[in-house]
């Protein structure tokens, strides 16, 4: 066959692969739950009071591979796998380094001078080879879930700044964002205001917007504020709900505007390759 008739014109349907990072406790693990038939891949507590299907919580890397195989080898009607949370995954991947060197430190792997970092994206790279494996062969959505932190970016064109950024290596967290289709921040709104605070000084308070602190919701542009991106064309700030994000992502695809309009009760649409089922 002619290397020309391999070639794919337009846009692929395929499932999307998504990184959503935020604070403790903003509803991230309620979110991928209310993904299409989810399975969750646990390497932190935390998913006791979510109705969810889960493998055991895992405590070492090759948990986490096994589970991956199981899911990429045996019979299964899951739609999305759930990998809670990205950042507890990077220290089991530390914790097999240091245990294959020897040492109890990850500065301390290969002779140090950060290698272990280094070899780190080795274990990522088999893991990202994984789930993508499960989306392009059983058609499952990927959610990796991460927590944030505050850094402090050294802007080339400007003053450096803080921002927030998914609690991880800087090396996996370029590769992981590369990667992902999405990049979500969860936050609420908020608005600040200044006030005396006296003796001639001023003090800013943070308030929230909307109830129970201010309205929650998804970041999917990066800004000065935070790390994020998409390849969907999204609005710049969503709901922080699965049915508001896939009906954002049903509104932007090309063509298939019947689809677009076939949006389920529970948030998914039949486009990109995001399917109620998984289909053997």
């Amino acid at each position: 066959m002619s290397t020309l008739n391999q070639i794919h014109h337009g846009r692929r349907h395929t499932p999307p692969r998504l990184l959503v990072y935020g604070t403790e406790g903003i509803g991230k693990s309620t979110l991928a739950a209310a993904a299409p038939k989810p399975i969750f891949i646990p390497t932190e507590d935390g998913l006791d009071q979510i109705e969810c299907a889960s493998f055991p919580l895992a405590t070492r890397l090759t948990e986490v591979d096994a589970a991956l195989r199981t899911l990429i080898q045996e019979k299964h009607d899951y739609g999305t796998v759930v990998i809670d949370s990205a950042d507890w995954l990077e220290r089991l991947v530390w914790d097999a380094l240091c245990e294959q060197y020897g040492v109890n430190s990850i500065e301390k792997v290969d002779g140090g001078y950060a290698k272990g970092y280094v070899h780190a994206l080795t274990h990522w790279r088999r893991l990202l080879g994984d789930l993508n494996t499960l989306r392009n062969q059983r058609g499952m959505c990927v959610i990796l879930l991460a927590h944030a932190r505050v850094e402090k970016f050294e802007d080339p064109e400007a003053s450096a700044y803080d921002r927030y950024s998914p609690r991880l290596h800087k090396h996996v967290m370029a590769l992981l964002t590369e990667w992902a289709d999405a990049v979500l921040f969860a936050t609420r709104k908020i608005i600040t205001k200044t006030e005396e605070g006296g003796f001639g000084r001023e003090r800013t308070i943070a308030a929230g917007l909307g109830k129970d602190g201010g309205e929650r919701i998804l970041r999917t542009v990066g800004s000065p504020a935070c790390v994020a991106k998409n390849r969907y064309g999204l609005p710049a700030e969503l709901p922080l709900s699965w049915p508001a994000l896939m009906q954002a992502l049903a509104a932007g695809l090309p063509a298939d505007a019947a689809q677009a309009k076939t949006i389920s009760a529970s948030g998914t649409v039949p486009a990109r390759g995001i399917e109620t089922n998984n289909k053997e």
